[in-house]
C-alpha cells in the first residue's frame, strides 16, 4: 500500500462539492478513524473521492494534510484486507483522498465489509456479500462503451435537464469534465451509463434502451387500446411511464384543508418506485428486449429483462439490497428519484395495504415482474362492482366524478349497515360490501375523520354510532 500525490484540481473539487455525495463521493467534516469503512466501500464499488474538511451539506470547513494525518491514513489503508492504495492531496482548504476501484474484491476493514448505496457507506450482511460478488462480471455493461460514440454525441440539452432536476450548478463546466465527475466517462470514452442518460439519440447506439407502455382492454394481452414506445434516455422513459400510468389509472379527489389532493387507485409513489427499480436493475446487455409497463382492467405489471441478480431470490426481496447497475442507480439517486421514492419492497407492500389493496407480488425468471392489483372499488367495469357502476364512462361526466359517486355509495352503504347493526364488525362489513378488510378500514377511518360515524367503547365489545341524523345525499338507497 502506498500514499501518493494525486492530481486533482480546485475546480474539480468544487464541482464534486456542488454535485453532492453519491456513489463515488463522500464528505467528512474532519478526519475520523472510521473513514476506513469509506475506503473499503469505494474499493468494493467503483472507486471514489473522500473529501476531508467538507460538511454533509457541502459547506467547506477546512482540513490540513499534516504529516500526522498522513501517517494515520496510511495506517488505516495498510490495515485493510487486502491493503488499499490511496492518492492523497491538499486541494485548497480540503484534503482529497482518491480510492481506485479494487482489483482484489472484496475488501474489508477492522469492522467488516462495506459498500456504497445512495450516497452512504453501509455494512454488508453475509448474504449481500455473497450475492454482490456472485456474478464476477469483470466489466459490467454500464462500464462498457459503444464503438464510435464520442463526446460530440452527448446532448447538452439532456445535461441541462438532468442538472436542473438534480439541482446541480455546473456553470461553464465542459461536457467531458461533467461526465467524468459522475464516473460515466473516462479520458477518451463515454460509458454506456452515460450514453443511456445523455446521448442525443440513445436508441441509435443502444437499441435495447427502450420502454414499451401498453394498456389492454380486459385482463389478458389480447386487445391493446393504447401503446407507446419510448426510445429515449432513462429519465425520459421514467417520466413518460409515470404520465402513461396517470392517464390510465382512476383518480379521486379529496379536500384536505384548503387544498385538493388527487389520489390514484394505486398509490403513485408505489408505481414510481417500481419504475425506477426496473430501470436501475434491468440487464441492459440482453438485446431485443425492453422494460414493459402493462395496464389491465384489474392490475398493473412492470416487467424488466434479466430477472434478479445471481444468488438473489424473490424471498430475499425487502431484506437484501443489491443493485445490478451501480452507476445508473447513482444517477437516479442524484435525480432524487431513489431518495424521494426510496420505499423499498416492504414499504411498497405497506403502502398498498394502507390503500386497501392487496400486497404487490413479484416473480422472476428471465424477466422480473412486479404486479399491482387495481382497486375494485374504483374500477369502471361491470362485474367488479356489479350494478353500482356503469360499464362505460358516463356521458357528460368524467372518470373522477364517477369515482366520487362510487365512494359516496360505499359510504352510504356503510351507514345503512351500521344503523341496521351497530355491533357489525369490520370483517362483516367487508363481506357485505364485497371489498377487502383493508378497504373497509380505509373507509371507516375516512368517515370518522369526516365526523360521519364514531366508535363507542373498545374494538371488541363496543359499537358504532352514526354521527349525523341522515346519511350524505347521493344516489341509490
Amino acid at each position: 500500500m502506498t500514499l501518493t500525490e494525486h492530481p486533482i484540481t480546485v475546480e474539480q473539487v468544487k464541482l464534486l462539492i456542488r454535485e453532492g455525495e453519491g456513489l463515488t463521493v463522500e464528505f467528512k467534516e474532519h478526519y475520523t478513524p472510521r473513514i476506513d469503512e469509506d475506503i473499503v466501500a469505494f474499493a468494493n464499488a467503483k472507486g471514489g473521492t473522500l473529501l476531508l474538511g467538507v460538511r454533509n451539506d457541502g459547506i467547506v470547513v477546512g482540513e490540513r494534510l499534516t504529516n500526522d494525518l498522513k501517517a494515520k491514513i496510511n495506517s488505516l489503508a495498510r490495515n485493510c484486507k487486502p491493503s488499499i492504495a490511496i492518492g492523497l492531496s491538499q486541494v485548497g482548504e480540503v484534503v482529497a483522498m482518491i480510492v481506485a476501484e479494487g482489483t482484489e474484491k472484496p475488501y474489508s476493514c477492522a469492522s467488516g465489509y462495506y459498500r456504497r448505496l445512495d450516497g452512504t457507506t453501509q455494512k454488508m450482511s453475509h448474504d449481500e456479500l455473497r450475492i454482490m460478488f456472485a456474478e464476477n462480471e469483470p466489466l459490467p455493461f454500464e462500464e462498457k462503451s459503444v464503438k464510435g460514440f464520442t463526446f460530440d454525441d452527448v446532448s447538452k440539452a439532456k445535461i441541462r435537464a438532468f442538472t436542473r432536476e438534480a439541482a446541480i450548478r455546473i456553470g461553464s463546466t465542459a461536457v467531458p469534465d461533467f461526465l467524468r465527475s459522475l464516473k460515466v466517462a473516462d479520458e477518451v470514452r463515454v460509458k454506456n451509463a452515460g450514453i443511456l442518460f445523455f446521448a442525443k439519440d440513445v436508441y441509435d447506439h443502444l437499441h435495447q434502451a427502450q420502454m414499451t407502455l401498453l394498456a389492454f382492454k380486459g385482463t389478458d394481452r389480447v386487445h391493446i387500446y393504447d401503446r407507446r414506445d419510448v426510445r429515449d434516455d432513462l429519465l425520459t422513459q421514467f417520466n413518460e411511464a409515470v404520465g402513461f400510468l396517470q392517464k390510465h389509472l382512476n383518480v379521486r379527489s379529496e379536500i384536505r384543508g384548503v387544498n385538493r389532493q388527487d389520489i390514484y387507485e394505486i398509490p403513485i409513489e408505489v408505481l414510481r418506485e417500481a419504475l425506477v427499480n426496473a430501470l436501475m436493475h434491468r440487464d441492459y446487455s440482453i438485446t431485443g428486449t425492453q422494460v414493459s409497463v402493462e395496464v389491465y382492467d384489474d392490475r398493473v405489471e412492470v416487467v424488466n429483462p434479466g430477472g434478479l441478480p445471481k444468488g438473489l431470490s424473490v424471498r430475499d426481496l425487502g431484506t437484501v439490497s443489491i443493485r445490478r447497475n451501480e452507476l445508473i442507480s447513482d444517477l437516479f439517486f442524484r435525480l432524487h428519484k431513489v431518495e424521494r421514492i426510496g420505499m423499498g419492497i416492504q414499504k411498497m407492500k405497506e403502502a398498498m395495504v394502507a390503500a386497501g389493496l392487496r400486497e404487490p407480488t413479484f416473480a422472476s425468471d428471465a424477466f422480473f415482474r412486479a404486479t399491482f392489483q387495481r382497486s375494485p372499488e374504483l374500477a369502471l367495469k361491470e362485474g367488479i362492482l356489479g350494478a353500482e357502476v356503469s360499464e362505460k364512462k358516463p356521458k357528460g361526466g368524467t372518470i373522477q366524478k364517477t369515482i366520487q359517486k362510487t365512494t359516496q355509495k360505499t359510504t352510504q352503504r356503510i351507514i345503512r349497515l351500521i344503523r341496521h347493526n351497530p355491533q357489525i364488525t369490520r370483517q362483516e362489513l367487508a363481506i357485505e360490501l364485497g371489498i377487502s378488510d383493508s378497504g373497509v378500514k380505509y373507509h371507516l377511518k375516512k368517515m370518522k375523520a369526516e365526523d360521519l360515524i364514531r366508535r363507542v367503547g373498545p374494538d371488541k365489545g363496543g359499537h358504532w354510532e352514526v354521527a349525523l341524523q341522515q346519511a350524505p345525499h347521493g344516489h341509490g338507497k
